[in-house]
């Protein structure tokens, strides 16, 4: 039989255990406190995220968030230009394992705009290149898919045009050393690159809604008329701000010509646009923008007193000879004309008469005043310089007072219009959105009597004259056509036609501008074969006021309008006409 004896333990073994139990329990506890930290550091750091880093606007992101460039927006913040990582796509010729050619022709079907020959060229060039620059992940994987090892798609910040054509001449693009070449991209481009600056968007003027509408309509008329090109312009006639700026044929600033390639008119061999597209019509080149002028003419001499009485008759009964030349209307009346009449038909001769009686100096010293004599007032570099008279002569005078002899942009033209219909307050054309509170740049270049006089002829000239192929109902549009001959070596080309049409709405409290210019139309169907601004131009900006004004909270009210009662019994009519 076995006997088991129980010893009781030792009172340095109980010390002992009891020691270890202390310091599992302590190690244990601090574990705890150490995961219940960490736990509360992640819960702290996602509240954070989710309450403050959230809602933080675009421009104040940390700094690892701020692009490269800054983003540039249109007037109610929708992207116009965005720096975003994107893929390209770069070959290394002396490593290809396939066929330069059937590669160059596998990648001619994904990107069909580049011709099979330029791919050619870049796979059996001797120094690696970029196939592309930019391309969409599908595009990368359809690459990828033909197998080459030689190609790679590297990740690169890329400036990408969202609206593509749209704006085009206004924004400009990005060239191959990331800086801007061309429109608001060259203007803004330290303030694009400065790292105090990037990480707000710049706001524009311009409103894509109505960009929209001008550049279709623009194109519209061009395809109508045959026209070798098209321009435009709106501007807010209080501010100075342009809600759309156009140039038509235009170009894709996400892949812009870097070369001077002449220009035939038609897509050169790289699948890219002539340089020529680049040129903006309406800061860039200077017209002779006609009849158009006139306006202008009459509203100098209603500030300069030399035309009191609007009854007053002058004789336009036969062509006025002048220093051997002879001013003649294209559609003679036949008879004396007063004012209205003469805006209304378009009197080159009772024109001239009136510009005569106004004299060179205050006649000269009118196209001053609007800015005439020097390049337009806005942020662009691409402004080109008026081409001004070199001698301010009578005949001088007479021309320019309907249009010819002095050639400017069509911005000049739409800067002019805004001071003759708003209170007679001149603004220089901005494409920066004004702020708050911020107040326009003015100079006072018409009197108030005199601006509210002209909107009554203005409105006149859309009703019973020229331009009544813009009338939208509703809308109280007013303006003047200007059909101008294109100067050539041997004076004036008959058959080559600058079209305009210079306008502005509503008439009764005028706040817009808009003017549209048909280059070298041509007569169709549609415009019963006449070339004339009357019949090109006109109908653009009736198309686009009814688009754009309810854009711009303008509801069209047939029961409003100008009040003309007492011009209008000054109409001479036929007898027996109602």
């Amino acid at each position: 039989m076995t006997t088991f004896v129980v010893r009781p333990q030792s009172r340095h073994a109980i010390n002992a255990t009891r020691v270890h139990a202390a310091i599992a329990f302590w190690r244990l506890l601090i574990l705890v406190g150490l995961f219940a930290i960490f736990l509360l550091l992640i819960v702290g750091r996602l509240a954070t995220l989710a309450f403050f880093e959230g809602s933080r606007a675009f421009g104040a992101t940390p700094g690892e968030f701020v692009p490269e460039r800054g983003d540039i927006v249109d007037r109610n913040g929708a992207p116009l230009a965005r720096t975003i990582q994107g893929y390209a796509i770069w070959v290394k010729p002396a490593n290809l394992v396939n066929d330069p050619k059937e590669l160059a022709a596998g990648l001619a079907r994904i990107f069909p705009d580049t011709p099979e020959a330029e791919f050619y060229a870049k796979l059996t060039a001797k120094a690696p290149g970029y196939l592309r620059k930019r391309a969409l992940p599908e595009e990368v994987r359809a690459v990828h898919d033909l197998g080459e090892i030689a190609i790679e798609f590297p990740r690169e910040s890329t400036r990408l045009y969202p609206q593509h054509e749209l704006g085009a001449h206004i924004l400009g693009f990005v060239s191959r050393d990331g800086k801007g070449a061309l429109g608001m991209e060259r203007v803004m481009d330290k303030h694009l690159r400065a790292p105090e600056t990037r990480g707000k968007p710049v706001e524009l003027s311009i409103d894509v809604r109505v960009q929209a509408a001008l550049e279709l309509e623009l194109a519209r008329g061009m395809e109508t008329t045959n026209a070798k090109g098209a321009a435009g312009v709106i501007l807010d006639s209080h501010t100075g701000e342009v809600l759309a700026m156009a140039s038509l044929p235009s170009f894709n600033p996400n892949r812009p010509v870097f070369a001077n390639i002449p220009d035939n008119g038609e897509i050169i061999i790289d699948g890219r646009y002539p340089i020529s597209r680049q040129t903006n019509f309406v800061t860039n080149r200077v017209f002779e923008l006609g009849s158009t002028f006139k306006p202008l003419t009459v509203a100098a001499a209603l500030d300069a007193g030399t035309v009191r009485d609007l009854s007053l008759r002058y004789d336009a009964t036969a062509p006025l000879a002048i220093g051997g030349f002879k001013i003649r209307d294209s559609h003679p009346s036949g008879r004396w004309l007063n004012v209205p009449e003469t805006l209304i038909h378009s009197s080159n001769i009772v024109t001239a008469r009136i510009a005569d009686n106004l004299g060179q100096q205050r006649m000269e010293q009118m196209a001053r005043n609007l800015e005439f004599d020097r390049r337009p007032s806005i942020e662009l570099a691409e402004r080109s310089r008026p081409l001004w008279p070199t001698n301010w002569g009578r005949l001088t005078t007479m021309t320019v007072g309907y249009g010819h002899g002095m050639s400017v942009t069509p911005l000049h033209l739409a800067s002019a219009y805004g001071a003759m219909v708003n209170g007679g307050m001149w603004h220089p054309a901005t494409l920066k959105k004004f702020k708050p509170g911020q107040k326009p740049v003015s100079r006072r270049v018409f009197s108030a009597a005199t601006s509210a006089r002209m909107r009554q002829l203005l409105r006149m000239i859309v009703v019973d004259g020229t331009g009544k192929k813009a009338d939208a109902p509703g809308y109280r549009v007013g303006g003047k056509t200007g059909s101008a001959e294109k100067p050539n070596a041997g004076g004036y080309a008959r058959n080559l036609v600058v079209s305009t049409f210079a306008a502005a709405f509503p008439m009764d409290n005028p706040r817009y501008i808009i003017i549209a210019m048909v280059d070298e139309p041509k007569g169709s169907t549609e415009t019963s074969f006449q070339r004339t601004a009357g019949f090109t131009a006109a109908p653009i900006v009736k198309r686009t006021v009814e688009r754009i004004g309810p854009q711009l909270g303008i509801i069209p009210d047939t029961h409003r309008d100008v009040d003309v009662s007492e011009l209008m019994p000054l109409l001479w009519s036929p007898k027996g006409s109602t």
